[in-house]
């Protein structure tokens, strides 16, 4: 479970470095992904930083069940995100699914077992 919990954290770092370079620095590849540079772009992008300052913090504080909110708010948000955008061509839309999808695993995983922080 623990193991989970790092490669999750991990997760969302090896996406939002990449990712939020590129967006702030207006590299030609977000556009066709984020479109171009608006107010809601800013805004996303400073979803996505927090996003990753948090995930930083908890591979330091190992608090499991900060883990756990960060984690079931980026599923509900990454889940809705094909529902919202109304296509699943779009590859923020795919790598939000995937990435949904394994933390979904690590919540499981942090809700069922024994050591978990909510036992």
């Amino acid at each position: 479970m623990r193991a989970m919990v790092t490669l999750s954290l991990l997760l969302n770092l090896g996406v939002l470095v990449p990712v939020c370079a590129g967006l702030l620095l207006d590299s030609p590849w977000t556009r066709p992904a984020y479109g171009d540079p608006t107010p809601a772009r800013d805004i996303l992008l400073s979803v996505y930083l927090t996003i990753g300052f948090c995930s930083v913090a908890l591979l330091f504080l190992r608090d499991l069940k900060l883990v756990a909110a960060l984690l079931i708010v980026q599923i509900l948000y990454k889940l809705l995100t094909p529902f919202i955008v109304g296509t699943l061509t779009n590859p923020v839309v795919v790598s939000n699914i995937f990435i949904a999808a394994f933390h979904t695993v690590t919540v499981v995983l942090l809700l069922t077992s024994e050591d978990g922080p909510f036992r």
